[in-house]
This record gives structure tokens, sequence and C-alpha cells, in this order.
């Protein structure tokens, strides 16, 4: 793990993150350089100096796409702002629920994110999945090279992540390599539906993820009998939970597992175990909906694999690091041990040897994204090679 703040794990994790969405290392340094001081002070006054560099460089980026627009430099403008949108985003998600300016903030990261795709040419298309009486957004990434309906994993984010991130990070792209489309979204307490639609995470997962497998079977572009599902951090409970109830998913993933949330949580208010954010059980009430801390602790008791994951008759992979300082390793070996019924399950530990060994690999995702990005491919008949 890349520890440019010796003492401050929450902004580790978020530098980590933006240099495996694509941060470029003398940008980070001219970010993070004025901030030793600031990283040992309040979560509100911290964050508040973590925001104001990190959104001054992205506005500098925007300013130089702006330059590169002028003169008809679409490529390079479109890569200014694609970092400018990984600035924005990471001094957003560090910003208590409410603080000034935040809504704002995230709107312009948004716009950014959406330039960037466009005059990069990426592949990359966002798209509105009915939900309710409003709609989840996602991000669509094609498999190349395959003629007709494809194989598709629908990825989903964990407690503080958004479709952004996940599609940064890079595994929509090595499937896209293997023959294999990624439908990422952000589920009910993530991304836009939390922050602009005000849809709060629920426990029952298959919920939510059973109207995205409506909409993908809907899709001439997809084959509805190989849709799988990935789930990152909190996602390695909401992806096992969709799976074991909702029977057209083909397979399941877990990036960094959580079979015991309310365990974890316990845990952080004794004290132990890192929080991935600043203002954490301000936050956590926010994702759930919580009034306070004892409301959301009650919410958290139904957040668990235990008696749900012999439902669970397709292949399913586990992966977890093996020095994750959020979630035990245990955890893991839990869930892979109640997977009975699986055709074919499989745990995979990182070690030092491949990377990844942080919590979801944020401290190196390529090795264990890609080894991620084969297993599904091989599963649902993509391509390894």
């Amino acid at each position: 793990m890349f520890r440019y703040f010796p003492n401050n794990y929450a902004w580790n994790l978020s530098v980590d993150l933006a240099i495996e969405m694509g941060a470029r290392i003398g940008e980070i340094e001219e970010m993070c350089g004025p901030l030793k001081e600031a990283a040992g002070q309040s979560d509100a006054a911290g964050s508040q100096a973590f925001r104001e560099t990190w959104a001054r460089m992205a506005d500098k980026l925007c300013s130089l796409a702006d330059e590169d627009e002028s003169r008809g430099r679409l490529l390079s403008a479109g890569e200014k702002y694609n970092r400018a949108a990984i600035y924005y985003l990471t001094c957003e998600r560090l910003q208590a629920h409410g603080a000034p300016g935040r809504e704002a903030l995230y709107q312009r990261f948004l716009d950014t994110f959406g330039r960037g795709v466009a005059l990069a040419r990426e592949n990359c298309q966002r798209v509105e999945i009915p939900y309710e009486n409003t709609h989840l957004s996602g991000l669509f990434v094609q498999a190349e090279g395959v003629q007709g309906p494809a194989p598709i994993l629908v990825q989903v984010n964990g407690l503080d992540s958004t479709k952004e991130m996940k599609y940064r990070v890079g595994l929509p792209a090595w499937l896209a390599k293997r023959g294999v489309s990624s439908l990422i979204i952000d589920q009910p307490g993530t991304g836009e539906a939390l922050r602009l639609q005000g849809l709060i995470a629920r426990y029952d997962s298959e919920h939510w993820a059973s109207r995205v497998v409506d909409y993908l079977e809907t899709r001439a572009d997809v084959d509805p009998r190989r849709i799988g599902m990935e789930g990152v951090s909190l996602g390695g409970y909401y992806c096992p939970r969709a799976v074991a109830f909702e029977p057209r998913f083909a397979c399941g993933v877990v990036w960094g597992a959580n079979h015991d949330w309310r365990d974890v949580q316990q845990r952080r208010l004794e004290k132990e175990g890192d929080f991935p954010v600043p203002h954490y059980w301000a936050h956590v009430c926010w994702v759930w909906g919580a009034s306070d801390i004892d409301h959301f602790m009650s919410i958290a008791q139904n957040v668990h694999l235990d008696g749900v994951l012999d439902r669970i008759k397709v292949p399913f992979l586990v992966t977890h690091g093996e020095k994750d300082s959020q979630i035990p390793l245990k955890w893991a070996q839990r869930t892979y041990d109640q997977l009975v019924n699986s055709p074919r399950r499989e745990l995979k530990i990182f070690t030092e040897r491949e990377g990844g060994v942080q919590h979801s690999s944020f401290d190196n995702s390529a090795n264990a994204g890609q080894f991620i990005a084969d297993w599904v491919a091989e599963v649902l008949g993509g391509r390894t090679a």
C-alpha cells in the first residue's frame, strides 16, 4: 500500500484508488504535498483542505482541456477531462454528507467524466435502468470481437464507491478484451442513486438486482443465459445475496468478501479495523437511511450471509487480500465454506507474490482484476487468449 500520509488510512486509501483509476504521480505530489499537516487535523478541517487542493488540480486540467478543444485536439482534451474527473470524485468522496457544495462538486464530476469519455472515444455508454418510479444509472461496456449476443458481468459498488470508480480501475476493459460485456451500476445507497435520487441501501439486494436482469433481457446484444454478477467490498455482501435469490444469474464473484458486515460494524464501534472514509458513522447513517448510530446498528443486523449461500447453484469465485485491514480474512473462508451447492466454487487469496493484498486489492488491482476477468471469461464462455 502506498502511504503518502503515514497516519491517515482513509486518505491513503483515496490516493491509492486515484492511482488505480489513472492519476499521474506528478499531479499526486502537487496535490498532496501541501496536505501533510492537514492530514492530522479533524475530519471536517482535513476533508476541506483535501478538497481544495484536489479540486484546484481538476479545475486546472479542465482549463487545459478547454484549450485543447479550441485547437481541435479532442483526444488530448478527453484525457485531461478524464483525470480531472478522477480528482473531483476523489475529493467529493471524502466530504461529509451535507457539506456545503458537495452536490455541486458531484455534478461537476459527472459532467467532466461524461465529457472525457466522449472526447476520448471510449467504449462506455451511459444507460438508465427502470427501477420503481425512477431509474438506476449504469455504464455499459461492449464486449470486443463478439458477433451476436455476448456474455455480461454486472458490477456493483461497495459502501462508498461509484460506478465510475469501478469503470476506471479497469475490470470492464479487461473483460471486454475477453469477449465479455460489462454493466457497472450505482445501486441504491451509492453514487447517483444516493446523491441525486435519495435511494438508500437495502439488505435484500435481489430487489434491485432482479430489475437489472429484467433490463438486460431486453437488450439484443446480451445473452440472457450468461449474465454474471460481481461485487466489490460491501458488494461482497450484495452480490452473493442477489445471486442466491435471483436464479437468472449464471455466476458470481466477490472482490473482497464481506460475509458478516454486522460483525464488522460492531468491531468498528469497538475501534477495531480501519474506516474507509472520514465522517464514517454519519456516512453509514446516510447510506442506510438511519436516524442515528443505534438505528443504523439495528439495520446492520440484517447484513450477513449466514443461511443464504446454500441457495447458490452456479459457479462462484471468492477473492480476498491476505492483509485486508478492513474486513478480516476469516470472512472469505466463511463465504467459501457455505457455498456448498455451487458446482464450481473457488477461493483465491491474493498474496504479496501477486499483489493486491489490501482491501479489494486497491493497493494493486491489475493482477487481481485480471485473475477475476479470466475466471469470468472461462465460466461465461469468453476467451483468455
